[in-house]
């Protein structure tokens, strides 16, 4: 645990700069602008959605209930006529953007966390700026950008949804080598 008394500020500080270029890439670029469509008939839709008494959770449609069930006839007839997705449903509220960002901060301090702790093994006190920017960069840029393969693999999200949060997660990354680099202990 020395390398959290060591490494604290840049720890804090790169979790506040990867706050910053996120707020400033959702906010004031177009980048993902366009992640999400809104329904053809979305008043209809969420009239039968609350008419069916659909409670918070995760869904798959149609779902199948065991591996088995995926080779049936009939499961495969419910595919064939669509639709099939995945659907997240979230309580009744407006959304809390607070809590979202207080969680989205401390996801980006455990992310600088890990990338410190990495680099205390594996770089020296008084290393130049390109050693602990590669190694720093390249820990963070792979916690922020590999994590969004998953949604394009298993849940279909559009590949270019999923390659613009990879952009994201790249310069997530630079920022949190880039402030490790310049603050690294000299000796």
């Amino acid at each position: 645990m020395t390398f959290l008394a060591e490494l604290w500020l840049p720890i804090l500080l790169s979790s506040i700069g990867v706050f910053v270029v996120s707020s400033i890439i959702h906010m004031c670029t177009p980048m993902h602008k366009s992640d999400y469509a809104k329904l053809e008939n979305e008043k209809n839709t969420m009239e039968k959605l609350r008419e069916s008494g659909i409670k918070p959770g995760m869904y798959m449609f149609p779902c199948a209930g065991s591996m088995k069930d995926m080779g049936s006839p009939e499961y495969q007839a419910r595919c064939e006529l669509g639709p099939v997705g995945y659907m997240i449903i979230l309580p009744s509220r407006l959304w809390n953007m607070n809590k979202s960002l207080v969680q989205w901060f401390l996801y980006s301090i455990l992310i600088s966390i890990l990338t410190a702790y990495v680099a205390s093994f594996t770089v020296i006190a008084g290393s130049d700026f390109g050693s602990v920017m590669r190694l720093a960069g390249t820990v963070a840029t792979m916690a922020y950008a590999l994590a969004a393969f998953p949604d394009s693999i298993w849940k279909g999200v559009n590949w270019g949804v999923t390659l613009r949060f990879i952009v994201d997660g790249i310069l997530y990354g630079l920022t949190t080598g880039a402030i490790f680099a310049c603050m690294w202990p000299n000796s």
